[in-house]
């Protein structure tokens, strides 16, 4: 039987437990714009846009100097952020799903409204925004992030509530406080979470962290971040989700000077972390290193996506599902691989049936 249809049939068993499987995720929380950058316009509703990063810095290159005129296309508006995209797609498989970020605040911006249906919403600040400038190559996310700076302890204790907060931690079989980076106040909450939360649970769970892109701090700042998510493991089963870049990123503040072999950064930071699996997903396919060992999974790539924003976010949901139903390591990358390459073929979060049929054309 192939990976893909192991995966799917565990899907498949379990759809309706994972109705039983309550998360929190967290703390951040974006309004993307989906934008392209117009190439040549030939009329009022016909243009070609520019298909990779590579065209765009041509074209800003040659401005240099002369200065120019850049056409940028919005093809969508959606709720954007680490966190939000994750849950909401752990919302569409059915998995009873409370979110705590910056959504809106005192009232929720429209674009989480229809989020806010299948979620359980616990909104603190104002949202951000980032413009999402999607090629065939890549993104450029151009993010405004003031609002940031609201995600922090004293509103997280004041708005949810210290009882609310204690309550989540306890009964939620995952947790993911997502997009460190961009939220200068994370280091700090969870600081509080692990002196004024952690010691009072009494059941372990899963723990899954994604950085989000952290060229933007300091080698200091990282390595204490870093610290701080070794020390999760000792209340909870804790997941490193990286992508290749940060993978490269963050072996690097932990002293790794050997080849750029993404099992190779896996295995390193995993050891030196000492937490219960990092895992790594670059565009085409995905490791994880772990207790068991290290396994690699080849994703269904596909060279021209419907949508790239927030895939990462998708294999993260589509990971941590398998870690909920019981998957091994191989198991749960096959999910969160099937889980993003559905999602860039239709911008759409899938069900766990659909994504269990996708898999199955695999």
């Amino acid at each position: 039987m192939s990976l893909a249809q192991r995966a799917a049939d565990l899907l498949t068993a379990n759809a309706k437990t994972i109705t039983q499987l309550p998360v929190t995720i967290g703390l951040d929380g974006f309004v993307d714009s989906i934008i392209r950058a117009v190439d040549k316009r030939e009329s009022t509703h016909q243009f070609t846009t520019l298909p990779t990063i590579s065209a765009l810095v041509e074209r800003l290159a040659r401005a240099a100097g002369k200065s120019s005129n850049l056409e940028l296309w919005v093809e969508r508006i959606k709720l954007g952020g680490n966190g939000p995209i994750m849950a909401n797609a752990l919302a569409a498989f059915g998995a009873p799903t409370t979110y705590i970020g910056n959504l809106g605040y005192p009232h929720i911006h429209p674009a989480f409204e229809e989020f806010a249906k299948h979620a359980t919403v616990l909104s603190i600040a104002e949202p951000a925004f980032t413009d999402a400038l999607e090629f065939d190559d890549g993104k450029l996310m151009l993010g405004k992030r003031k609002t940031m700076l609201d995600v922090n302890w004293t509103n997280l204790v004041t708005r949810v509530g210290r009882d609310r907060l204690q309550e989540l931690f306890a009964n939620s079989k995952l947790i993911g406080l997502q997009n460190w980076t961009m939220l200068p106040e994370m280091s700090d909450i969870w600081q509080h979470v692990l002196e004024e939360i952690c010691p009072k649970l009494q059941t372990r769970h899963t723990f899954f962290f994604d950085l989000a892109d952290p060229e933007s701090r300091s080698r200091d700042d990282i390595a204490h971040a870093l610290g701080l998510i070794a020390k999760f493991q000792q209340y909870f089963e804790t997941y490193l989700g990286l992508n290749e870049k940060e993978s490269h990123q963050i072996a690097a503040a932990l002293g790794y000077q050997g080849a750029d072999d993404v099992p190779a950064v896996a295995k390193y930071v995993h050891e030196k972390l000492q937490i219960a699996g990092v895992v790594v997903h670059p565009r085409a396919f995905a490791v994880a290193a772990s207790r068991a060992g290290l396994v690699k999974v080849t994703g269904p790539f596909v060279e021209k996506p419907l949508i790239s924003t927030g895939a990462g976010d998708h294999f993260n949901a589509g990971f941590c599902l398998g870690q909920l139903i019981g998957a091994d390591d191989e198991v749960a990358l096959q999910i969160g691989v099937g889980n993003s390459g559905y999602y860039v073929r239709t911008a759409k979060s899938p069900t766990v049936l659909e994504l269990a049929g996708f898999l199955r054309t695999l």
